[in-house]
């Protein structure tokens, strides 16, 4: 009989493109995963893996394998949803994916209060760019997400994954005290087309906002600096570096040398939760959206 640990391990090797990824996403190592599918090879007889360049490649037993493997492990979801909604209560692993923002500002204050009422829950949090995390949870890395997208780049959510909108989080310009337009009620893009910028790096979500929104009134903005986090952004602002866009949810105090001015038309972030249709009546997934819903209401 073949060992289902290991046939999840090559399914995650699928999924996720490569050994280490897939390491990464089950929590072992690449060497336990390789020793995973070694044991796999040995008990089927029959290759799996062929090296490509500096990665590997599937066979074509492989991908048969890992095609009757996704079917088991839906059937094995459906399974332990059943289980748990009998039981009537939150249990199991529920694994949560949030962008950076939303794990500092949102996510908290219900999940400990999920993990406070729930002594059976063993409750997992990753930090991810809400690119990624749909797709996360539609292959089942994770069982939760929290993402954001923007109304000029809406986000596509695969097939077989539920949505729900948790609400709004307006962003705000943050710039020196001293700066010329620090004196300016509200901005609009036509005062910051000419400002140097410290952004996320391209190919996020907020990048692509910044592009998208200032390329109408200026050729092309000028992003200085490229960072990821908010914190280290506002700390670039303050010694003079340029400006920064910074979202409301999770952004914390602002020093007193700095000024937040609104900018017109207000950059909004859609803010959702997404699960697997499949877990749609999982008691964990449904009470922390619900916590979801009730703590971002509060914000």
């Amino acid at each position: 009989m073949l060992d289902l640990s290991r046939l999840r391990a090559l399914h995650a090797v699928h999924v996720h493109g490569s050994v280490s990824a897939a390491a990464k996403a089950l929590g072992y190592t690449p060497s336990a995963v390789s020793q995973q599918v070694t044991k796999l090879e040995r008990e089927t007889g029959t290759p799996l893996l062929e090296r490509q360049g500096r990665g590997v490649v599937l066979t074509d037993a492989a991908g048969m394998l890992v095609d009757r493997t996704a079917r088991m492990l839906a059937i094995m979801e459906t399974a332990e949803v059943a289980l748990e909604e009998q039981r009537g209560r939150p249990s199991g692993r529920l694994t949560v994916a949030a962008f950076s923002t939303a794990a500092r500002g949102l996510l908290p204050r219900p999940l400990a209060e999920l993990t406070r009422r729930y002594p059976d829950l063993d409750l997992r949090v990753v930090e991810e760019d809400p690119h990624a995390t749909p797709h996360m949870v539609a292959q089942g890395t994770v069982d939760l997400a929290v993402v954001h997208d923007w109304d000029i780049a809406p986000m596509t959510v695969p097939d077989g994954v539920v949505r729900t909108v948790l609400g709004e989080d307006r962003c705000d310009v943050v710039l020196p005290r001293d700066h010329p337009l620090a004196a300016l009620p509200v901005l609009n893009r036509k005062d910051v087309a000419a400002a140097r910028w410290i952004c996320q790096p391209p190919g996020t979500v907020c990048h692509d906002w910044l592009m998208r929104t200032l390329r109408p009134v200026r050729a092309e903005p000028d992003v200085a600096h490229f960072v990821a986090e908010y914190q280290t952004q506002i700390a670039l602002v303050e010694v003079g570096l340029g400006l920064a866009i910074v979202p409301r949810l999770g952004r914390g105090s602002v020093p007193d040398t700095l000024v937040v001015k609104p900018l017109e038309p207000t950059p909004v972030r859609g803010v959702s939760a997404l699960w697997r249709e499949g877990t749609s009546r999982r008691p964990a997934v449904t009470e922390a959206v619900r916590l979801l819903h009730e703590h971002f209401a509060l914000l």
